[in-house]
Parts: C-alpha cells; structure tokens; sequence
C-alpha cells in the first residue's frame, strides 16, 4: 500500500468555515458565590486536522432572550489541531482563582445604544447566547451567513440544532463533548467544572513539520501496531481527527509506541522535538 505522509500546513480560515475553530467551552458564573474562578470565559478549540488563522474574527453575546448587543473583536490566532485558545470575560467579586488566558477580551463595543465600563462581556450565570462571528457584522439568528459557531445555553431562545445546551452555574461550565461539532447544542455539550486551558499552557501548539530536522514518525503508514520515532519527543499526544485525545506517552530516539487497541484510521500524532512542537498525519491499518 501507498505510504502516506502528510505535513500539517496553515489554510485560511474561510477554507473551514462553520467548521474548524469553535467555541469549546462557556463558564458564566466567573466571580460568583461559590465560583473558583474569579472571571467569566470563553475557550475556543480547533477541532480540524490543519491549523488555521482566524482574522477578523468577532465574539458576540446576547442574554437568554435578548438580541446580540455586545461584540469585542479577537486577535489574529493561528491554532492547531487540537488546540484552545482561552479568552477571559467579566470579573465579579467572588471567586479564588485567576485566569491564565490567552487574551484578556476588551471593554465591549454596543451594536446600539448604551454604554459599557468594565472588561469583558458580564455573562449571566446559567443562560446565555454566543456566537463566534467571521466578522463585526451583528448576528441575528445562529444561520447567518457570518457565524462561525453559535451556542445557546439553558432557556436561551436561540440555539444550534434541537435544542439549547445545558443551563450553567456559578460552579459549572459547559464544555464540547470530546471536542465534537454536530451543530446540535443540546448533544454536543456537557455541564460540569470548568476547564479553561489557553493555548501557551494547554495541550497543543504544533509547528509545521518542517520546521525541523529530525524525523519525527518514522512509519506514517501504521501496520502492525508500532508507531516508531526518529528522534527523542516529549509530551507525544495521538488524536483522532476529530480532536479527540486517544494516547499519550514521549518516547526515545527509535522508540515505539503500541497503538493495539486504537481503530484503523487516520490519526494526527503530535509532540515536542529538540524544544519545538511538531505534528504529523499517520494511517493506521
């Protein structure tokens, strides 16, 4: 059989629209009674099999039942598969815990009247609407031409698929159920702790292969079992190409890695080499 052997390259956003960069979790109760952390967030994810730069990009937010009146606009990112981006939101009085985010969201823009003072969107605890947004454009309903992803949580009267994701706490988030986008809010997010992870700290920052010397994996055509390294990798991670974590381990120069129990299929591996990230596609058969 044909080897295979992929490098992971950065397309354009607009390449994957409504599909790669979602929104991966939504914490509003930040700074709450009974609340760990001391601020409202949003964490993004790419659930793709490239990395990808959003530019231009827009977070919207609206109450359960309201229109989408506030917006701050993001930075350019570029994130790999797999990985987040943590945006921290609104402060309240209470919680313990800082956030270690990736970007501290601005005093939010009106799309109409009024006016704001503080940082960040101050979320309602339990019900919200958000939407990640290809630009400034304010959103109106979860298929406009413009929404990258859209979630609705508990009696928000907008919302991805048969209905709203679960209404949050003050001691709970929703998160993205093993990183899986079905458009269905209800199905594709889960209430429990929040877990924000930024992208300096978290789980994956992915260099284009090339970018180094050594030879990361050996044999990206997989056939009996053995994933094997070409050079010393730390913090080796292996995902499906819907984002879901499936193996981690690091590894030696000329080192294996057993994948017995994973299903045929394709699979992005991914670990740090000579102190640079780096990724590649692999088949298993």
């Amino acid at each position: 059989m044909k080897k295979i052997f992929t490098i992971l390259g950065v397309v354009a956003v607009a390449a994957f629209a409504n599909a790669q960069i979602v929104i991966n979790e939504v914490y509003g109760g930040g700074g709450n009674s009974g609340a760990t952390y001391t601020n409202d967030f949003i964490e993004l994810i790419n659930k793709g099999v490239a990395s990808v730069t959003l530019t231009g990009a827009t977070l919207q937010y609206a109450s359960a039942s309201g229109t989408f009146n506030q917006y701050h606009t993001l930075p350019a990112i570029t994130l790999a598969p797999g990985q987040t981006y943590l945006i921290q939101e609104g402060a309240g009085t209470g919680g313990t815990t800082a956030l270690n985010a990736d970007f501290v969201a601005p005093i939010p823009t009106n799309f109409g009247s009024g006016t704001n003072s503080a940082p960040g969107f101050a979320m309602q605890a339990s019900n919200v609407k958000v939407a990640l947004v290809s630009n400034g454009v304010q959103v109106s309903t979860p298929t406009d031409s413009n929404v990258l992803d859209f979630v609705g949580t508990g009696s928000a009267n907008q919302w991805e698929g048969t209905a709203a994701a679960t209404g949050m706490t003050n001691s709970n988030s929703v998160n993205r159920t093993n990183g899986v986008d079905t458009n269905n809010n209800v199905v594709d997010f889960t209430a429990g702790a929040p877990t924000p992870q930024n992208s300096n700290a978290g789980t994956l920052a992915v260099s284009d292969f090339n970018k180094t010397k050594s030879n990361f994996v050996k044999n990206t055509f997989v056939k009996n079992d053995e994933i094997t390294f070409g050079a010393d990798a730390k913090d080796v991670k292996v995902y499906t190409l819907t984002g879901q974590l499936v193996k981690t381990a690091s590894v030696k120069a000329n080192g294996t890695l057993n994948v017995a129990e994973l299903a045929e299929g394709n699979y992005i591996v991914t670990g740090t080499v000579n102190n640079q990230a780096v990724s590649q596609k692999i088949l298993k058969n």
